[in-house]
């Protein structure tokens, strides 16, 4: 059973990872003084539906050779699409997937845009 299907590449989720690679203060923080607090350091993946979190650990720090802290997951179920069209009525389903969010150790880092 192939766990990581594929990472997850959204706004959100690149804008979750950049914060980690590079957070800044703006500029009334620099004023005020206000330390910098450590960044989440997390990654995406779509997961194979049937996949514990003990799984997804085992294959995210063997694929990547990183250390995971800590792994949540979502299940979403395909929902019903219907709608009206010239036509007439069209019925459907979105897929189904699991999705889980990874934080890794403070001082690793995936690079999933190296290989482009």
């Amino acid at each position: 059973m192939n766990i990581l299907v594929k990472p997850l590449i959204s706004e959100k989720m690149t804008r979750l990872t950049e914060a980690a690679a590079e957070p800044k203060l703006n500029r009334i923080q620099r004023h005020k003084g206000i330390e910098l607090k450590p960044a989440n350091n997390r990654y995406g993946f779509i997961v194979d539906k049937r996949a514990n979190k003990i799984e997804i650990k085992k294959a995210v720090e063997e694929f990547y050779n990183v250390k995971v802290i800590d792994v949540n997951t979502m299940n979403y179920s395909g929902k019903a699409k219907n709608r009206y069209t010239k036509a007439g009525f069209i019925q459907g389903r979105t897929n189904a997937f699991k999705k889980a969010i990874v934080t890794l150790a403070p001082e690793n880092v995936i690079d999933f845009y190296s290989s482009i």
